[in-house]
Order: C-alpha cells, then sequence, then structure tokens
C-alpha cells in the first residue's frame, strides 16, 4: 500500500532513507531549509554536499515549504541534527495545527538534547500535539548512508512503546537489502545509537595517535559498556545494547572511516584542535554535543562513564589525548563483572 512520506532534513542518512521509500513505492516529500539544496534534489536530483557519485529517483520531490511537505502525509520521519530537532517539531506542529491529519511520527537523529537531557522521542512528544500524531517510534542501528547507496546490506530497528507502529515502519522500510526488526524498548535504541557517537570520537582517536586493533577492541567493548550502565539507569533493557542499536552501531560508527564522528575523532588525536576539526567537516558532528549531555547525566546519576569523562576532558582542553588515554589505563583495577 503507497503512504504518502514527508522527510523532515536532507542530510546523508535523511537523503537515503527517503531514497529507500521511493524504491520501496512510496510517494515521498524531502524538506530542506536550504532552497539551493531544493533545487539541487529536483532538478539535477542529487545531494553533492552530503552523498557523492549518486542520482536520487526523479520520482523523490524536494520542498523548501513545510506545509507544501507535510500536505496529506501518512508518516513523518524526522532527520535533522538532535539539536535542532526541537525547532523542526516546533514548526511541524504548526503546520499540522492546520490540517486535518494525524500522522505516524519516527525519527532517526542519534543524539540527546542538550540542557534538557532529552531523547529525541521525548522531544517530539514535547513539541508536537497529540491531536497531530498516532504514535512516536525511531529507527536506528548500524547504517553508514554511503553505505546504503552502494546498496550493502543493512540492519536496523524500529522501536516504538506501540509495537503496531513498529511494525507499521517495518512494513515501509523492508526491502531485499534494508532489512528492519522491531523493538519496544526505545529508550535502549535511542541511548544506544545517541552514544555511540562518543565512541566513535573515541576510537579515531585512538587511529590517529597510531594505536591498532587491540586497543579500538577494548574501546568498543568498554565503551558498550557504560553505555549500558547509563541506558539501565533510565529503566532501559540492557540485551538492546547487545543488539544492533548498541553493538552493531557502535562496530560500523568506530570502525568506518566514513563516520563524521571518527573523522572528527582521527583529526583530534592528530593534534588539531576542535574549532578546525568543527570547521573542517562542514556537517554535525553529533558526538561533540552528546558527550556533553552524556557527562552532565553520567554525573548527575552517580553513573561511571570513564570513557565520556575522557573525551569530555579532551573536547574541553582540558587533557591531550595521549593524556587522557594515559589516565584512562591508570585507573584502579577492578572486575570486568561491575
Amino acid at each position: 500500500m503507497t503512504e504518502k512520506i514527508a522527510v523532515l532534513g536532507a542530510g546523508s542518512w535523511g537523503s537515503m532513507l527517503a531514497d529507500i521509500l521511493v524504491e520501496n513505492g512510496h510517494e515521498v516529500r524531502v524538506w530542506s531549509k536550504s532552497k539551493e539544496q531544493v533545487d539541487e534534489l529536483n532538478t539535477k536530483h542529487t545531494n553533492s554536499h552530503y552523498i557523492k557519485d549518486f542520482t536520487f529517483p526523479t520520482k523523490m520531490k524536494a520542498y523548501a515549504d513545510m506545509s507544501e511537505a507535510l500536505d496529506g502525509v501518512d508518516d513523518i520521519l524526522f532527520i535533522v541534527p538532535s539539536q535542532a530537532t526541537r525547532s523542526v517539531a516546533r514548526q511541524a506542529n504548526e503546520v499540522l495545527n492546520q490540517m486535518n491529519i494525524k500522522p505516524y511520527i519516527i525519527h532517526g537523529s542519534k543524539g540527546i538534547e542538550k540542557g534538557s537531557y532529552d531523547r529525541m522521542s521525548q522531544v517530539l512528544q514535547e513539541e508536537i500535539d497529540e491531536k497531530n500524531r498516532k504514535s512516536i517510534s525511531v529507527i536506528s542501528g548500524p547504517s553508514q548512508a554511503e553505505d546504503v547507496a552502494r546498496r550493502d546490506i543493512t540492519l536496523v530497528t524500529a522501536a516504538s512503546d506501540d509495537m503496531s507502529s513498529a511494525e507499521h515502519f517495518q512494513k515501509l522500510f523492508m526491502n531485499d537489502y534494508f532489512r528492519v526488526y522491531t523493538n519496544n524498548d526505545i529508550i535502549g535504541v535511542e541511548i544506544g545509537g545517541a552514544l555511540k557517537n562518543i565512541i566513535a570520537l573515541g576510537a579515531g582517536a585512538l587511529v590517529g595517535l597510531g594505536y591498532g586493533d587491540n586497543a579500538k577492541a577494548a574501546l568498543m567493548t568498554r565503551g558498550i559498556a557504560e553505555i549500558s550502565r547509563l541506558g539501565v539507569s533510565f529503566g532501559a533493557d540492557p540485551l538492546t545494547f547487545s543488539g544492533l542499536s548498541g553493538l552493531g552501531d557502535v562496530i560500523v560508527t568506530a570502525t568506518s572511516s566514513d563516520s563524521r564522528n571518527w573523522r572528527a575523532g582521527y583529526q583530534l588525536g592528530q593534534g588539531k584542535k576542535l574549532d578546525d576539526v568543527v570547521k573542517d567537516m562542514g556537517m554535525v558532528i553529533e558526538g561533540i554535543a552528546t558527550n556533553q549531555a552524556a557527562y552532565e547525566l553520567s554525573k548527575q546519576r552517580g553513573v561511571e562513564m570513564p570513557i565520556t569523562s575522557a573525551i569530555h576532558a579532551v573536547i574541553n582542553d582540558e587533557e591531550t589525548v595521549s593524556d587522557a588515554i594515559s589516565t584512562l589505563m591508570a585507573r584502579e583495577g577492578r572486575s570486568e563483572q561491575v
């Protein structure tokens, strides 16, 4: 059954999810605040700043006007940077107030809002009136946009408190190279998806300093341990962190040079200043804002997160990467099972 779907956000991941939905036979409207990007998508059918050497289907239409993008839609996918989700959701809610529709809502943004410490589903719940939505879900997992563009086999999770909504999105996205599982642990899926970017920063820094596979494996393993500790403190299922949105997402983001968080960490490891790294990237590095939120949450909740703390020290110019590694390695011995 063909659905009308609005994709709010035309970055690398948003545009590739839109491409999947078009390929699956749905009517897709992509919204971007950049008129230049909208014009490129509609005329050249490319998104050159985000996805190189890829042509999008002519059926995929882009809009700079959110009212046009949301007109009569069945589903809305939010895929803007996490720190912009609230403002975009507020704008969408104003448009929905003028329409007689009640769409399914899903997001694919991986981050925690600074200040409020809200997960993205919480932001959407706060900003989109209940009368304007059926439910709120999240899609997450190990999914580099560049690999999806190459039609690499990709597995992700659709999570919601309402399993029928998770199954709804499972059907919308599934095809022969993009497989979707369902999960009812939206807390764990969102925390895993957000905090893996912190571990990717650390993994990139290790490689930038010349460390090898042993160090990367150690970082990823202990990174999952502290992500799980924080998630469980919020009521997440610990098993979620051994799944696609936990272990799976950490593996791909902490090992792939396509990951902007990994690339940012790599440059930090080579001695570049954070401001220069951000400027050179030209795209949002989610792990930076998420690191600040996770660091503050760990202190508030009494959750030990040594890797997060070490990366926080580097980002805030309190330690060099080498010194932060020395601090981690000098910690008192303890049981792995704690």
